[in-house]
């Protein structure tokens, strides 16, 4: 049986001073006025864990800043 290690990055919203990222009452979650910069910085931070062998699990946006959970398979 596959055993995974996970870990939870923080990213401070002046990373993303530009992202602007909301959930309507309904429920239905966007992005909205996302300049390519503000994609680059993501990308650049998906990337650099994916190359230590981290897979993203979940990505999470709040006032504060961003959260990821990524995973791997423990050795």
């Amino acid at each position: 049986m596959k055993k995974y290690e996970y870990e939870i990055t923080k990213h401070p919203a002046e990373l993303f001073s530009e992202l602007v990222f909301f959930c309507s009452a309904d429920g239905k979650c966007s992005l909205d006025k996302v300049p390519h910069d503000q994609t680059t910085q993501v990308k650049e931070i998906l990337n650099d864990k994916g190359n230590e062998g981290w897979e993203l699990v979940s990505i999470h946006f709040g006032k504060d800043g961003m959260i990821a959970i990524w995973k791997r398979e423990a050795v």
